[in-house]
């Protein structure tokens, strides 16, 4: 049975630890002496044990299956930490870590992960060790079995591009994907991408030159099927270049990723023409908005 310190049960119920401990206070679980808290002879027999922290001092835990209507939960979803998922994936969790990272779903904090926006939207749940204070997440088993994190381990990658039929399944997607067909990648960059404008060569080489690894044409880590223009994994920041605006089509493909971006409330730096004739003056002051210094 593992047990889990009453801000952190706070936390995985979604709700602020002070009104879970006046919960427990109403019920007759903990009392208030002294300024501090402590477990009542009921609360013991509901499983309430207290423990002692060379940190926190003494304070106390419970079952994390358990109920404030006094039970245990049955049912309750089983929550796994990075070394069973990454166990599952056959990698170690730092590796994992850093693929939830790059997934967008937790970002690195002091001490530990944070859970993004995005990661609580697929049941992610923040805690922190009583012991050292760093932060950790843990993820529902059917995280095993996410799209997203299982396309990373797939041994075969489709290409960017999709065929008619599957184009014709979304307007948004045939906004998007009917681009990529109209302009093929033809241009090659200083570190070997295949771009397909010349805006996008210089945008490239640019981000080689400032040695800043980066992806072109990086699937968002999303359910809709779409494709930043470059993306810079340390700091999970996505570039766009917008090239052709005055064109109804192009414009309508932009509305349509920027809607993305603001749903997800990813990091994204968005690049024009205007930007590209000094492109050295204006991409370091956006980079240098998300922590990303290059001179």
């Amino acid at each position: 049975m593992e047990y889990i310190s009453t801000s952190s049960l706070a936390n995985e119920l979604d709700i602020k630890s002070t009104e879970l401990f006046d919960k427990f206070k109403n019920v007759g679980w903990i009392a208030r002496t002294n300024d501090k808290w402590i477990l009542t002879e009921l609360g013991k027999q509901k499983g309430g044990q207290m423990k002692q922290s060379a940190k926190y001092g003494e304070y106390i835990v419970w079952p994390e299956n358990i109920t404030i209507d006094g039970g245990q939960q049955k049912d309750k979803p089983k929550l796994l930490n990075a070394t069973a998922i990454g166990k599952h994936f056959d990698i170690s969790s730092q590796r994992l870590n850093l693929i939830l990272s790059e997934l967008g779903w937790i970002e690195k904090d002091i001490a530990g992960w944070q859970l993004t926006k995005l990661g609580k939207s697929l049941g992610g749940k923040q805690f922190e060790h009583e012991t050292s204070g760093g932060t950790y997440v843990l993820w529902p088993d059917n995280i095993l079995i996410n799209k997203n994190l299982s396309s990373v381990f797939q041994e075969v990658h489709t290409a960017p591009d999709r065929t008619k039929t599957q184009v014709e399944k979304e307007p948004s997607k045939n906004i998007v994907d009917n681009f990529r067909e109209k302009f093929p990648a033809t241009f090659r960059t200083k570190d070997g991408h295949m771009v397909r404008s010349r805006a996008e060569v210089i945008i490239d080489n640019a981000l080689y030159d400032y040695k800043l690894a980066h992806a072109y044409e990086r699937k968002l880590p999303i359910e809709e099927d779409l494709y930043s223009d470059f993306f810079i994994p340390t700091e999970n920041v996505y570039i766009e270049f917008w090239g052709m605006e005055n064109d109804p089509k192009y414009a309508e493909r932009k509305k349509v990723k920027l809607e993305i971006y603001k749903k997800y409330d990813f990091k994204l730096i968005e690049l024009n023409d205007s930007d590209i004739s000094n492109l050295d003056d204006h991409l370091p002051k956006k980079l240098l908005k998300y922590g990303i210094k290059v001179y």
